[in-house]
């Protein structure tokens, strides 16, 4: 064999190889379809010296090298697109990853909702004692304001501002009042037949204003604590009607669920982009490919330059 045609084998074979790695990264039945022809035409011309070795030569130059050129302009562009998602993901976990580490954690939460239960509560009893005695003593609890303060950004509750002012508007004859606090007179009874136990129900705000809802134990009523003002007043749930209070992760633990629900979806649509090939260019490689599968097609090899030109021209698109 001379070396003209062992030149021209050899150059066939690194083409066919570019195919081959092309076919193993799209992982597409169509690619790979092509390669294997690609790989029978070469076997073809390698095993009978007879055939014009020029045509082998001109089959890559009018086909396979379109082909790959196209394949390797989608694989470019597919690896941009991905790298802006893994940019946006990296984004996510760091953010994540702040977030986690400063998160107000939910067993806390809970742990603390009974001793803000247990300060008001003792704080209302003594409130009693003052009112009922006259008293100039302060009645609540140390630093009763603290968990409002520490929880009611990632536990409370949105309102509306009208909602808000509904829930703590008052007639001034239905309230007990001194210097320290105020609280509705049938809400006192209603303690006091009690015992005063409580228990924190549901945190609310609006703004930089700030609710605390509690229920009474042994029944279905409830009252607000208003921290800005000392006010107690029978709570209105009816107000709350349209609440979703069914959700009770923290803001930010929210936050974080939703960041790692996006991040697994933008690494599903990531794999998918990876090798994503357009439908015209599948439909275009369809039809190639049944050409080059023709019996006859050595014998019109001549007559691909049309074939030849419509891959050319789609490598000029905006499809990629």
């Amino acid at each position: 064999m001379d070396e003209y045609r062992l030149n021209i084998l050899k150059k066939s074979s690194a083409e066919i190889n570019r195919l081959q790695l092309l076919s193993v990264f799209f992982d597409d039945e169509v690619i790979y379809k092509i390669y294997l022809r690609s790989q029978v035409i070469h076997q073809l011309f390698a095993n009978n010296e007879e055939l014009e070795i020029e045509k082998l030569d001109l089959f890559h130059l009018q086909f396979t090298d379109s082909v790959i050129e196209l394949l390797r302009k989608i694989k470019k562009s597919n690896e941009k697109n991905v790298s802006l998602i893994y940019d946006e993901i990296h984004l996510n976990e760091e953010l994540i990853d702040r977030m986690s580490g400063t998160l107000v954690d939910q067993k806390s939460f809970q742990q603390d909702k009974q001793k803000q239960s247990l300060k008001i509560n003792l704080s209302l009893r003594k409130l009693f004692s003052v009112l009922s005695e006259l008293s100039s003593d302060f009645p609540f609890s140390k630093n009763i304001n603290v968990f409002s303060s520490k929880y009611a950004n990632d536990f409370y509750f949105d309102l509306t501002t009208d909602q808000f002012s509904k829930l703590i508007d008052f007639q001034n004859k239905q309230v007990y009042t001194n210097v320290y606090a105020t609280i509705e007179k049938k809400l006192m009874g209603k303690l006091c037949k009690n015992d005063f136990r409580t228990e924190f129900y549901i945190g609310l705000k609006s703004g930089e204003l700030v609710i605390e809802v509690y229920k009474f134990l042994d029944e279905d009523y409830y009252y607000l604590f208003f921290p800005s003002r000392n006010l107690f007043l029978f709570c209105d749930l009816t107000i709350l009607k349209d609440l979703d209070m069914t959700n009770n992760l923290s803001e930010r633990e929210r936050i974080v669920q939703e960041l790692q629900y996006k991040n697994d979806k933008l690494k599903s649509n990531a794999a998918v982009l990876k090798t994503a090939i357009p439908n015209e260019v599948v439909q275009l490689l369809e039809d190639s490919y049944g050409k080059i599968s023709d019996i006859n097609f050595l014998n019109h090899l001549n007559n691909f330059d049309v074939q030849s030109n419509i891959l050319k021209t789609m490598l000029k698109t905006d499809l990629l």
